[in-house]
């Protein structure tokens, strides 16, 4: 393809837009409610406020700012396990603060350890490296990480493709502790020799299921594999999704210490209990009307619409312009100029439909997502939990609707009515 030439605008760094964020729903202190279930021998205790632990001053402090008042269950339980040390799999329901709940240790014992950034080496050191399925949600990760590094000598680099090479090589050249990465780019940049392994203490993967299922695990086994990388009993390895289906458990385990502890928020890949989900039967001819009718009944509120195809994605918020209706898409073949733009374009409410592919299904936090909508149904129910999670964040309520077509979605009924009786 041409060469890539994009560079993304930098972030605003003025401290009131580092701390940006969005209120907890009313819903934020049922989280407690949640069954926790640690497996493994000898968990350490349960962390019962942010308070309890030894992070320095400067950590507490942006704590606060970020606007972290008390630990979620998933906090509650990773954060002493990280800070003791050990290898860990998490899997709590979606919007309910997973990030932060690996961020904070790390960023702890980093401050701990004295760590500093050093602009000067040709290649960097990272102590830390984040990967994720995609550049929409390792940027946000690594804009996550600058609220917990703010005034220390920590520095955190985001790279991910559809960028120019070079930027992402300067970025890194600044100084890198933290390294929050895509897959394919990591790999590039570390094959060119500008990130060097040898200190890396901390490897995370997050939505880990889908970074050890096809589409990449062949890259997370080529990272671990380099002879620089040290070997799982050398580093900490950090595992943590909304799903994680037996098989993918099974394989974790080669990345993992043989005494990692598996924590589990509630049930192993269940939905988001904040989000009302209702299962319309439409068939295929039928769902575009569908689709009309449902926004217009619901007025400008902000709804996340998805489906199969990147050809379906342009086609249908093409079509929902038409009707008057303000819409963008997202999806991996849109340039990654565009694929920002419209991000942009839903969170502000400028378009308040967003029609996307699965590329927007994990980890994405968006303020005021009322409505999520399945025009298509995705092939697996994990992927069906990933995608009504984009609603119901932080203990604020959503709505979800499907479309069932009983031709192309046989598969997924069993599974949903368990999830839905769940």
């Amino acid at each position: 393809g041409p060469k890539v030439t994009y560079v993304p605008p930098p972030p605003p760094d003025d401290e009131q837009a580092i701390f940006a964020r969005y209120q907890t729903g009313m819903n934020f202190d049922k989280y407690d409610e949640n069954v926790v279930e640690v497996s493994g021998l000898d968990p350490p205790a349960a962390l019962m406020s942010f308070a309890d632990t030894n992070m320095c001053h400067t950590l507490t402090v942006n704590i606060a700012k970020a606007g972290y008042s008390k630990p979620t269950p998933v906090q509650k339980y990773s954060i002493p396990i990280i800070l003791a040390g050990r290898d860990l799999m998490a899997c709590a329901q979606t919007g309910s603060g997973k990030t932060a709940a690996f961020l904070v240790p790390v960023v702890a014992q980093m401050m701990r350890d004295g760590v500093t950034a050093s602009s000067f080496k040709e290649q960097q050191e990272p102590e830390c490296i984040i990967t994720a399925p995609t550049r929409e949600l390792v940027n946000q990760i690594f804009l996550e990480a600058r609220k917990f590094v703010y005034g220390t000598c920590i520095r955190p680099v985001v790279i991910y493709g559809g960028t120019q090479t070079d930027y992402s090589i300067r970025q890194v050249k600044q100084g890198c502790n933290i390294l929050c990465a895509t897959p394919g780019r990591l790999l590039d940049i570390i094959g060119r020799g500008k990130i060097g392994l040898h200190n890396v203490k901390y490897l995370v993967l997050d939505e880990a299921d889908r970074m050890l299922d096809m589409g990449f695990g062949e890259d997370m086994k080529k990272l671990v594999s380099f002879p620089e990388m040290p070997p799982k009993d050398k580093r900490q390895t950090l595992m943590f999704s909304a799903t994680f289906p037996e098989e993918v458990q099974r394989l974790a385990g080669e990345f993992l210490k043989t005494n990692y502890l598996f924590v589990v928020v509630g049930r192993v890949g269940g939905a988001c209990s904040d989000v009302q989900q209702n299962i319309l039967q439409v068939s295929q001819y039928f769902k575009r009307d569908k689709l009309i009718e449902i926004l217009h009944s619901i007025g400008n509120e902000r709804t996340l619409v998805f489906v199969d195809t990147k050809k379906k994605a342009d086609f249908i918020a093409c079509f929902l312009c038409q009707e008057n209706i303000p819409a963008t898409s997202i999806h991996g073949d849109r340039e990654q100029r565009e694929r920002e733009i419209a991000l942009r374009d839903f969170r502000s409410g400028k378009c308040p439909v967003l029609v996307a592919t699965s590329v927007a299904a994990r980890g994405l936090d968006i303020e005021s997502v009322q409505h999520v909508i399945n025009f298509d149904l995705p092939s697996t129910i994990e992927e069906y939990v990933h995608r009504i999670g984009r609603t119901g964040r932080c203990g604020n309520t959503g709505k979800a609707v499907g479309f069932f077509d009983n031709n192309s979605d046989g598969h997924l009924a069993q599974p949903l009515i368990k999830v839905l009786s769940d």
